[in-house]
C-alpha cells in the first residue's frame, strides 16, 4: 500500500507534470472506482490543473475550482504515460481503473491489482467533503507536529501502539509498512499498550516516527512514479523481510500474521528476545 512517503513523492511528481496543463478527459474504467457523481467528471474537462496536494495517503488534484481526489488503497497505483493509444481502453478489462488524459496527449492511469477493489476517486468542491479526508488526524511531518503534540494525541489511548500509529484519524499517512519500521527504529514491541509508554518512550517513538518518515520521503524524492514501489521496498529494514537478518543486530526477523495482513519485527531489538505469538490479540509468550 502506498503510504505517506510514496504519496508525497507522487504529489511532487504530479506537481511537476500536471500543473499548467489542461484536462481533456477523465475516464472511469472500473465500476467501483468512482465514489461521487455530482459534479460529474465532465466538469473538469477543459480545466487547467492549478495545484496538486496530499492529505495523508490521499492525492488531491485541483482543476477548475474542483478537486479530483484519489486514494490508492492497498493494491492501487498511478502510472504516468507520455502518450496514450488512439483507441480508448475497454472498461472492465485488466487492472485499469481510471484514465486522465491531458491536452498534451499524455496523462496518467490509476490501476488496481487483485479482486478486492478499494481504490477510490472523488470529484468534489472541497476535499473535506470526502469522509476519509475530513476525519484525518494531523500530518506527522507538518512543522507544528512536535513531540508535545504527539504526546497529546497519545493521551488517553488504551490500545496497542501499532494500531494507534495506523489509525488515520489519530495520525495521517502511516500504514502497515512504516508502522513496522517506526517501531523497529524506536526499539518497541508492536503490541505494547500506549498507556504504558513512559515519557522517554514517547520521545523515542516520536523521534523514530519523524526520522523514519523523513528519510523515506528524501529517498523517494525525484524518483519516477514507476520506480517508487521498488524504492520503498529497498529502504525497509524489517517490513516484508521475514526470515532475513535484522540489519541492526543480526537476529532473524519474525512475523505475526492476521486474517488480511501481517507485521514484522526483530525480537532482539523490540521484544527483549521473546517471540510474539502469531495471533491478533497476542501478548508476549512467557
Amino acid at each position: 500500500m502506498p503510504e505517506l512517503p510514496e504519496v508525497e513523492a507522487l504529489k511532487e511528481f504530479l506537481d511537476d507534470h500536471l500543473v499548467g496543463q489542461r484536462i481533456v478527459r477523465v475516464l472511469p474504467l472500473a465500476i467501483s472506482v468512482l465514489k461521487t457523481y455530482d459534479p460529474p467528471l465532465t466538469a473538469v474537462e477543459g480545466a487547467e490543473v492549478t495545484a496538486v496536494d496530499r492529505h495523508g495517503k490521499w492525492l488531491d488534484i485541483s482543476a477548475g475550482g474542483l478537486h479530483l481526489v484519489a486514494h490508492l488503497a492497498r493494491a492501487g497505483w498511478l502510472q504516468w504515460k507520455d502518450e496514450f493509444p488512439a483507441a480508448p481502453p475497454r472498461p472492465g478489462k485488466g487492472p485499469l481503473a481510471l484514465r486522465t488524459v491531458l491536452e498534451s496527449g499524455g496523462g496518467f492511469d490509476l490501476t488496481e491489482a487483485g479482486t478486492t477493489k478499494r481504490l477510490a476517486v472523488h470529484l468534489v468542491h472541497d476535499p473535506d467533503e470526502v469522509p476519509g479526508i475530513a476525519r484525518l488526524g494531523p500530518d506527522p511531518l507538518a512543522d507544528g507536529f512536535d513531540r508535545d503534540a504527539f504526546a497529546a494525541l497519545l493521551a488517553g489511548e488504551r490500545r496497542q501502539v501499532k494500531g494507534a500509529l495506523r489509525d488515520q484519524s489519530l495520525i495521517a499517512g502511516i500504514g502497515n509498512a512504516y508502522s513496522d519500521e517506526i517501531l523497529h527504529a524506536a526499539k518497541m514491541s508492536p503490541f505494547k499498550p500506549v498507556q504504558n509508554l513512559d515519557e522517554a518512550q514517547i520521545t523515542a517513538l516520536y523521534e523514530a516516527l519523524r526520522t523514519t518518515l523523513g528519510e523515506a520521503v528524501e529517498r523517494s524524492r525525484g524518483v519516477a512514479a514507476g520506480r517508487l514501489k521498488a524504492e520503498k521496498k529497498s529502504g525497509l529494514r524489517v517490513h516484508g523481510r521475514t526470515g532475513q537478518p535484522c540489519p541492526v543486530c543480526g537476529d532473524t526477523i519474525r512475523e505475526v500474521s492476521f486474517s488480511d495482513s501481517s507485521l514484522q519485527y526483530c525480537p532482539t531489538c523490540q521484544t527483549d528476545g521473546k517471540p510474539l505469538a502469531d495471533r491478533r490479540l497476542s501478548r508476549l509468550l512467557k
